[in-house]
């Protein structure tokens, strides 16, 4: 190899880098713009959030006594029939709860959670009972 083979080489790796150094400073502005926009939305997020928590009243809200009062419904049925399977819509009539399929699809969801609570079991599909 002589030395203009060597000379034009060495020429086109120092074209490549100059065009990748090009690409990457392309990049660092766009990311540099990214983060400055990203840093204002977080400081319009804290603000926010400072500002709903200085309206919002002290303490922590209790649950609404509807959802408290119909799971506690639900853990006391099984409770008091531990060895009872239930499906939703049985439930709901054992309880005296509206049958609307609505409302019975509310339950099945309050069962899921409480078997996956370790509450209940499911011995088959669509039955809960009480887990010993």
């Amino acid at each position: 190899m002589n030395i203009t083979d060597l000379l034009v080489g060495l020429e086109a790796q120092h074209a490549e880098a100059t065009a990748r150094a090009g690409e990457l400073r392309n990049q660092i502005e766009h990311l540099t713009a990214a983060l400055a926009e990203t840093e204002v939305r977080l400081a319009d997020l804290a603000t926010t959030q400072k500002v709903i928590a200085e309206l919002a009243p002290a303490g922590d809200e209790p649950e609404p006594p509807e959802t408290s009062t119909a799971y506690q419904a639900i853990v006391n049925a099984f409770n008091q029939h531990p060895e009872q399977e239930f499906r939703a819509r049985e439930l709901h009539e054992f309880l005296g709860m509206p049958t609307d399929e609505a409302s019975v699809n509310v339950t099945r969801a309050r069962l899921g959670r409480l078997t996956r609570q370790g509450f209940l079991t499911q011995p088959g599909r669509g039955r809960y009972q009480k887990r010993t």
